[in-house]
């Protein structure tokens, strides 16, 4: 990349990413084109696709549920063309990796949102658990069993008792209990992960 478009484009960038110094978001550019071009993606393409995404969360963040990690991919694309671009890729980042409090809370609420109606619905939060302690505890995965899971997480979330999860509701109980940030499964890398990559990136 010519360096005058680089630094364009840190400067674009810095302006909407304050959690990351400009020296670290030119790296990020540099890692996120070399991802593109080892990706093979197609040449009218700027962007990384879902498979690829997908393939970096798992061997660079550990992450490995298949359901989450497609929501997570749709919560980086912010413009819904299904590819992550740059800007996407160091927004993204931002959060996964230095993320506030407030951001890392709207980040989870937006993938446990599956159809972005913006409900968790009793629905919604019976596939996530059935998705994840199947892929734990497959023996232990019984509907019933899950929805006797849905039924606790309900009546500890939903505080206006209209059958879902609104961002108010989740907010409410995240704020009480910081430990139901990720009730419905990892929305995150672990924490030695981010510090992996961070060591490689920077």
């Amino acid at each position: 990349m010519e360096q005058r478009v680089l630094k364009k484009l840190v400067k674009s960038i810095s302006s909407m990413v304050k959690s990351f110094k400009k020296s670290e978001i030119e790296c990020l550019i540099r890692i996120f084109h070399s991802l593109v071009k080892r990706a093979d993606v197609r040449l009218d393409n700027t962007g990384l696709d879902r498979n690829a995404f997908q393939a970096i969360l798992h061997s660079v963040f550990g992450m490995t549920d298949d359901m989450l990690m497609n929501r997570v991919f749709f919560a980086f694309d912010k413009d819904n063309d299904n590819y992550i671009n740059v800007k996407e890729w160091v927004k993204g980042l931002s959060v996964f990796l230095r993320g506030t409090f407030e951001e890392k809370l709207k980040f989870c609420f937006e993938v446990y949102c599956l159809n972005g109606d913006g409900y968790i619905s009793r629905e919604k939060i019976f596939d996530m658990l059935k998705n994840g302690l199947h892929q734990q505890s497959p023996e232990e995965a019984t509907d019933e069993r899950i929805k006797e899971l849905v039924d606790i997480a309900l009546n500890k979330m939903d505080y206006d008792n209209d059958g879902k999860i609104s961002f108010s509701d989740f907010e409410k109980a995240v704020k009480e209990d910081r430990l139901l940030l990720e009730v419905f499964g990892p929305c995150f890398p672990e924490a030695k992960n981010c510090l992996d990559f961070e060591a490689l990136a920077f």
